[in-house]
């Protein structure tokens, strides 16, 4: 499984995603999912992989294929014009290598090679965009109603994005976000892993602002984590305390903290 998140920030782009892949409890591997390519004072772009490992691998290899060989530069994202060509180029070859890889496997292999993927780029002269592109190849683009996506096991780390997402966000804050976000998903379900790969483009500059991979033993990753849980637990402590009350006396009560709070300061 997988796990990658692309927001679009005022500033920029920040980008996470996790290296685990497995087929099985017993086959647990660390590939990257994030690749990324620069043009030095023109463009960066940025790709993030979930689904089929093959098919991933598949894509990326042609992506890179394209951007080295000089005679097929009219394919490359390196020569697109605008980020909108570049998305149509990436969502027509996810599309023929998913469709390559059915056929040769024949009928039963139908849906075995599916894959999504989130890209991210800023080209001179142009605003920082992000799309999520489908296995079909078609693909929508992140604005301010949805300025984030995820592909792969999302429902873990989607609630804490959209109770701290601020467009206005510093990449710093939105860094923390993310990690928030990836501690949640990691304590539940173990087939998203570390490795961490974390990338920010500025707004302006066409080369990663900063460019990170976070393993368990970071200690600033090892502090979120841990800081976040314990602040789960006091903020739960601090909630209201349940009662089954009577019917004519209210379900809500202040909780016991509050009560003792209340007392001491009565004495």
């Amino acid at each position: 499984m997988t796990y990658c998140v692309g927001m679009l920030l005022d500033r920029g782009l920040v980008l996470m995603s996790d290296t685990r892949t497995n087929s099985g409890v017993d086959n647990i591997s660390t590939f990257r999912k994030m690749h990324h390519w620069c043009e030095p004072g023109d463009r960066v772009i940025a790709v993030m992989t979930s689904g089929n490992l093959a098919t991933t691998q598949a894509v990326i290899s042609q992506l890179e294929e394209r951007n080295k060989a000089p005679e097929e530069r009219h394919n490359s994202l390196l020569e697109a014009p605008t980020m909108f060509q570049v998305a149509t180029i990436v969502g027509r070859l996810l599309r023929e290598t998913i469709a390559s890889c059915d056929a040769e496997n024949g009928p039963e292999a139908a849906g075995r090679f599916s894959a999504s993927l989130i890209l991210a780029g800023h080209i001179r002269g142009m605003e920082p965009r992000l799309f999520l592109i489908y296995p079909e190849g078609n693909f929508i683009e992140a604005s301010f109603d949805t300025p984030f996506f995820q592909i792969g096991e999302t429902k873990y780390g989607r609630p804490i994005i959209l109770r701290g997402y601020d467009r206005a966000m510093s990449f710093e804050d939105a860094a923390k976000l993310l990690m928030v976000s990836f501690d949640s998903t990691l304590k539940a379900n173990l087939s998203v892993g570390m490795p961490l790969d974390l990338l920010v483009v500025e707004r302006g500059h066409f080369a990663p602002l900063h460019s990170q991979r976070i393993t368990d033993a970071d200690p600033y990753f090892r502090q979120i984590s841990s800081g976040w849980g314990k602040a789960l637990r006091e903020a739960f402590h601090n909630l209201p305390d349940f009662t089954f009350a009577d019917e004519a006396q209210p379900a809500i009560q202040p909780n016991a903290r509050q009560r003792v709070k209340s007392a001491a300061a009565k004495g």
